[in-house]
């Protein structure tokens, strides 16, 4: 049989809040392990007669908080294996033992494998007294979180919050830049310094943005962050969005939003599209903003319709989202290597082809040029369609042969309209120029709808510039001739390479 090890709570730094029951729990012990020795107890400790060893080296020796849990965690199981029977060993932690205490954690997983009776005596925590001192009841929602991990997607502005674990300024400054990305920089927060110790007690009201302007900062530091239940605290929160357009679609909500459809949608899902790829050409980062904002409305209300219809709801679709990107990158989530995007790209697809497998399909039954949306725009399907192809060695040798092939689609043309063939078979033979075309771009890494769209862009610009012309000598293109116009357009061309 091992020794007992027990762990016990020292309480918030105040001497008098220790229990009695720690007390003699503390004076019995064979050895006292204490986590740090920078902690106000200590000295009344020492006036009981109780000595200790404290783990102080270990964050000076150590890089990193989890190391300091770990190599803590592994020395009290090693003392506490090797102990003669009967032996008790205390390891105390400051405030409560279960309360932001990693390494008590880990022992609570690591001694019943180890074969290690463990005994956890509880303490008075920093948040009786934060509580207490900061004056807010946890009924009302709260959260507590450490400011070592601390992310935005955690912060729920109508919940009080406490955030531990603030040691210095760094860290106070990491967790400011966290918060001002749902609370305004003019918020006020309380920072507390040893709550409840007479003489060093500290407690300071400022805006956000001071906080890590502020000194001080040690083992005995929080952030308190008072709930904000004002509505345009929620204004940032995908909870809230999603709570708006359920009000939307509800009997209470806006007619026109309750009449649609999937079907009465979809030309919208498209054309918000197009916007946003308008702002992205214009290279326009506010109206992109909005526009993004119109194009996530449109998946709020698909996902909206058959969460009413009990399918799946927004959160489903984001759960899929996130398992599939975690799933299709095994070379950042797993243990696949990638040094380019040639290579991320091949573990995309053979991902997505594991993924057809686990669901009972076989992808390798499926087409090569399966995977391309039917609705696609013609220009980008042929480009895609392309390809695909190209993967399994269907494709042209080189860029000369593509542009013979064009070479001689567009002889084809021209005598399907020499020889008045029907508008039927010259429309073919177009289709043919055109797909022949999007080979090219492949074949020199060019998105064709890209290069497309760049030249609408210039046309529209150059036509522009013949109407304003137009339009100072007082005439206009409808009272123009050929001649004047193509004149006009040159001179935008030339415009155009001065610029």
């Amino acid at each position: 049989m091992s020794a007992t090890l027990t762990v016990v709570g020292l309480g918030s730094g105040n001497p008098d809040r220790l229990t009695l029951g720690i007390i003699k729990k503390l004076k019995a012990a064979s050895i006292v392990y204490v986590r740090t020795a920078e902690h106000p107890v200590m000295a009344a400790l020492a006036e009981l007669e109780i000595a200790s060893q404290s783990f102080d080296s270990l964050y000076e020796s150590l890089s990193s908080f989890p190391e300091v849990y770990e190599a803590i965690t592994a020395k009290l199981i090693e003392e506490a294996g090797s102990a003669p029977s009967g032996t008790e060993i205390v390891y105390a932690v400051p405030g409560h033992p279960m309360v932001a205490e990693s390494a008590v954690s880990l022992l609570r997983e690591r001694c019943p494998q180890a074969g290690i009776k463990l005994d956890i005596l509880g303490g008075e925590s920093f948040l009786d007294e934060a509580f207490v001192r900061l004056g807010f009841d946890p009924i009302e929602g709260f959260q507590l979180l450490d400011a070592s991990g601390i992310r935005s997607s955690q912060l729920q502005p109508e919940l009080h919050t406490l955030i531990g674990q603030v040691y210095d300024s760094f860290t106070a400054s990491e967790t400011k830049l966290c918060l001002m990305e749902l609370y305004p920089p003019e918020y006020e927060i309380i920072v507390g310094h040893a709550l409840g110790v007479e003489g060093e007690e500290q407690i300071d009201r400022v805006p956000l943005y001071e906080l890590d302007r502020l000194t001080g900062y040690g083992n005995l530091s929080l952030v308190y962050v008072p709930a904000n239940r004002e509505e345009t605290a929620r204004r940032r929160s995908f909870a809230r969005l999603h709570e708006i357009v359920d009000i939307l679609r509800s009997p209470e909500g806006c007619p026109w939003d309750r009449e649609q459809t999937h079907e009465s949608l979809r030309k919208n899902l498209i054309e918000e599209t197009y916007e946003v790829l308008e702002t992205i050409d214009e290279d326009d980062p506010d109206h992109m903003k909005e526009e993004l904002g119109d194009l996530l409305l449109q998946i709020m209300l698909h996902a909206q319709m058959e969460e009413e219809l009990g399918t799946f709801n927004v959160y489903d679709v984001i759960e899929g989202l996130n398992d599939k990107l975690i799933f299709r990158h095994p070379h950042v989530f797993g243990d696949t290597e990638a040094g380019n995007a040639e290579e991320a790209l091949k573990n995309w697809e053979g991902m997505k082809a594991e993924e057809k497998r686990r669901k009972g399909l076989k992808p390798e039954a499926d087409s090569a040029l399966s995977g391309v949306p039917r609705d696609l725009p013609a220009l980008m399907k042929a480009y895609k369609l392309q390809k695909k192809a190209s993967r399994v060695g269907f494709d042209w040798d080189n860029v000369h042969d593509v542009l013979a092939k064009i070479r001689e689609e567009a002889d084809e043309l021209q005598e399907a309209i020499e020889s008045g063939a029907s508008a039927e078979e010259q429309m073919l033979e177009l289709g043919d120029l055109l797909f022949a075309a999007a080979n090219a771009a492949r074949f020199i890494d060019a998105d064709p709808e890209e290069a497309l769209t760049r030249t609408n862009r210039k046309f529209v610009s150059r036509f522009h510039y013949i109407e304003q012309q137009l339009r100072s000598q007082g005439t206009s293109v409808q009272e123009s001739s050929l001649e004047q116009m193509e004149a006009l357009w040159q001179e935008a061309k030339k415009e155009e390479r001065n610029l």
